[in-house]
């Protein structure tokens, strides 16, 4: 057992005795010793004079990103593993948690193993030339991911790809969306991890001699032993910075530190679509105050502490094309951390290393990674509700979400967000990322036939145009329910090939390895344009919507007579429609077979391809012209939601996580006077929105997720005439939040066309 050798007794000294120390349990470690704070944020200490000048350092690369919209630098001949590239420093003298991706600050890797044809697009973009013999390996030698999913692709997924009905595929590149317990190689060390891996591998020796599940047993040695041989690589990185990470951490530096080793070692072998951080305040907090009470700590190097790891996570890069920046623009990387929340025994998991991560949009000024998620409930002390709602009137940079309603979906207060809006138990569940379905577009195909209304070719299954002179609701939605079956169809399908080959070519060893043999897996599938596509169906229904048709008879336009119900006005004769368009999608789903039985779900979101779902898409029903943006995530279509803000919230808030567990996303955006005129009645305000927004019984789910912005339209336009004046400008969009000067022109601008709430 672990409390008997002297090496954990010395790291655990202090620590209350419990299941933790006898099995792979952080959970049990936080519970039995962590400390609740109720307190106010007067404690927090600022930054430090290395801080500033660290920071100062890192903002002109960040600079130059922005003014270029390109890579500081790449790499073009070294093939990144965990182990790959040396040591790299910012100033290895100022810095207290070390450790980059590559040898130097804002570098990026090139990371092959999801797809080679995205780094060499990547390379021609930049202007450089790619290693000739990266891309020999990588076509001769070594199968991609991406070479594997196009091996078994249908006719009919290639077509859903060009059309834009399915988009943003993990397909090329790394899915994501997988959340190491980062914080288990700072408990446990990881030679205790290898011997665990051991042990699992072992356990399955049974299974594997009697035959039972054959492949899937063999599957799951192979794995077992890849993530222990990246434990030993993790080692061995971490060695170059001079760290013995063997061993369990002995105190709060070591704890920040062993902690942040686990993370790197992911994004130097992954370059997923979301590299979530997980949820590791409370967990850290613990040695932090164990450290101070002991007068080993200052409050300032405690922040110090915590402002170098959010600094790390910060300059997280990976190699993108402009394609993939069109989907999700403006380099997010997910590097999500969950704050806060209530134990499920009724405790706050709130303490004062929350705020202290809070604070770093202070210290370091607002930034968009890394994605600041606070688990919000009812029952969360006010102090902390209130300078949560501090934070987001002066930064704009945090998301919200139900902690009241997931923590009781999952009866576990250990879980986190992966990539925006998804919930995943820690270190127990992962999710196959998968991107997103155009219902708006799938509206169209039934009423076309199948036939692409901007590619004039057969997409979807052939059937009869709609002719008549004026569309029946009816009609169109008995023929729609055919349609979303046959995407359904498309989509899972994709999905099963996307993730058996990213399995097989692309494992994520580093990652995989600081989970429990045994995880649960979802089917992240996910839906965008509902508010387009509902409220095409409600005009259809209350209105008078005839086609105007080209001379093939393709539906190209619409004329609408009269007004009809539009979603985000809490009026349930729409809303009704968004969410059966939800239940709809979900129960089809449910029905196909996923690749190693993982469980169905789907999120309403979007990220920023709205801008990109817009332009691959007709003009639809609802008087939404050709090529223009959808609304982000579920929110209402922009200027559509007319009666303030507690209509819209309640609008969003009747869509069923029950059908949507991989999260709803909502972004909200308000002028500060409608919150009120001074700071006080502004902070209560926001708190109360969220209180009522989020509140869950029984009966009543609450809304899920909330992106707040608290800005003037006219702020965004001066920032996008005046770049240079608004270098950390950051604001909240479709689940993530982004610098608005890395954003393209057009995407600047559909923010600024978006609703912003005048008044409650």
């Amino acid at each position: 057992m672990a409390e008997k050798n002297d090496v954990f007794a010395s790291a655990w000294s202090g620590f209350k005795t419990g299941e933790w120390q006898n099995e792979v349990n952080v959970r049990d470690f936080i519970q039995t010793n962590y400390t609740p704070y109720e307190g106010d944020e007067s404690f927090l200490a600022g930054a430090t004079e290395a801080t500033d000048k660290l920071w100062d350092k890192v903002m002109e690369g960040i600079k130059e990103e922005n003014r270029t919209h390109a890579p500081v630098d790449f790499d073009t001949s070294v093939i990144s593993t965990i182990t790959a590239h040396d040591a790299g420093y910012i100033n290895q003298d100022l810095e207290q948690i070390v450790g980059l991706q590559t040898e130097a600050p804002l570098k990026r890797a090139i990371i092959p193993n999801g797809g080679i044809r995205m780094i060499e697009g990547s390379c021609k973009a930049y202007d450089r030339e790619l290693d000739p013999m990266v891309s020999k390996i990588y076509t001769d030698y070594r199968k991609t991911h991406n070479q594997g999913v196009f091996d078994v692709y249908t006719g009919a997924i290639m077509k859903c790809r060009k059309s834009g009905v399915l988009t943003g595929l993990p397909d090329a590149y790394g899915r994501g969306r997988i959340i190491g317990d980062y914080r288990r190689v700072a408990l446990y060390g990881i030679d205790f991890l290898m011997a665990d891996k051991v042990k699992q591998h072992r356990s399955l020796e049974g299974d594997f001699v009697n035959g039972s599940d054959l492949a899937s047993t063999m599957q799951l040695r192979e794995e077992i032993s890849e993530q222990h041989r990246a434990l030993g690589q993790i080692k061995e990185m971490a060695a170059k910075y001079g760290c013995d990470i063997s061993r369990p951490a002995e105190n709060a530096k070591e704890a920040v530190q062993w902690t942040y080793f686990g993370y790197l070692a992911a994004v130097k072998s992954q370059n997923g679509a979301a590299m979530s951080f997980g949820r590791t305040t409370t967990f850290l907090d613990v040695y932090i105050e164990r450290d101070i009470a002991a007068g080993t700590l200052t409050e300032s190097e405690a922040q110090e502490l915590v402002d170098h790891l959010v600094m790390k996570l910060r300059m997280v890069r990976f190699l993108r094309t402009p394609e993939y920046d069109d989907l999700f623009s403006g380099d997010p990387i997910w590097a999500t951390e969950s704050i806060g929340g209530m134990g499920t025994d009724g405790r706050t998991l709130v303490s004062r290393t929350a705020f202290r991560f809070l604070n770093t949009l202070y210290t370091m000024g607002p930034s968009p990674e890394p994605n600041i998620t606070v688990l919000w409930s009812e029952q969360l002390p006010i102090n902390f509700k209130k300078y949560c709602a501090k934070v987001s009137i002066d930064t704009s940079s945090i998301q919200y979400e139900n902690d009241d309603l997931m923590r009781t979906d999952f009866d576990n207060d250990d879980y986190a967000i992966a990539c925006c809006v998804s919930p995943m138990v820690v270190g127990k569940h992962m999710q196959f990322f998968g991107a997103r379905a155009n219902l708006a577009k799938t509206l169209l195909y039934a009423i076309n036939g199948g036939m692409d209304e901007k590619l004039k070719i057969q997409v979807g299954p052939v059937s009869d145009k709609i002719t008549d002179e004026v569309l029946s609701f009816d009609d169109v939605m008995g023929r729609l329910d055919t349609f979303m079956d046959w995407l359904a169809e498309q989509y899972v399908t994709a999905l099963n090939c996307i993730h058996y080959m990213h399995d097989k070519y692309s494992y994520e060893a580093s990652l995989m390895a600081l989970h429990d043999r045994d995880v649960r897996r979802t089917m992240a599938c996910g839906i965008a344009g509902l508010s387009v596509a509902a409220d095409s169906l409600s005009a259809i229904k209350f209105a008078k919507v005839k086609p105007i048709r080209d001379e093939d008879g393709i539906a190209t336009d619409f004329e609408i007579e009269g007004d009809y119900p539009k979603f985000g006005n809490n009026d349930d004769s729409v809303d009704d429609i968004a969410v059966d368009l939800v239940n709809r999608f979900m129960t089809k789903i449910r029905k196909l077979k996923t690749y190693r039985n993982a469980i169905p779900t789907q999120s309403v979101l979007t990220i920023t391809s709205n801008v990109v779902y817009g332009k691959k898409t007709g003009t639809t029903p609802d008087g939404r012209k050709a090529g223009a943006p959808f609304a982000p995530g579920a929110n209402p279509m922009h200027g559509r939601d007319e009666k303030g803000a507690v209509a819209s919230l309640t609008s969003v808030a009747k869509l069923p996580f029950a059908n949507a567990q991989d999260g709803i996303s909502y972004t909200f955006s308000i002028v500060p006077n409608a919150l009120g005129k001074d700071d006080d009645t502004q902070k209560s305000n926001l708190a109360g929105l969220m209180d009522g927004y989020f509140y869950h019984n029984a009966d009543v789910e609450g809304g899920q997720h909330l992106n707040v912005n608290v800005m003037n339209r006219e702020m965004l336009v001066d920032a996008m005439e005046n770049p240079e004046k608004y270098p950390q400008l950051t604001i909240r969009v479709s689940g993530y939040a982004v610098r608005f000067n890395s954003l393209t022109p057009e995407q600047q601008q559909d923010v600024i066309t978006r609703t912003f709430t005048q008044s409650m």
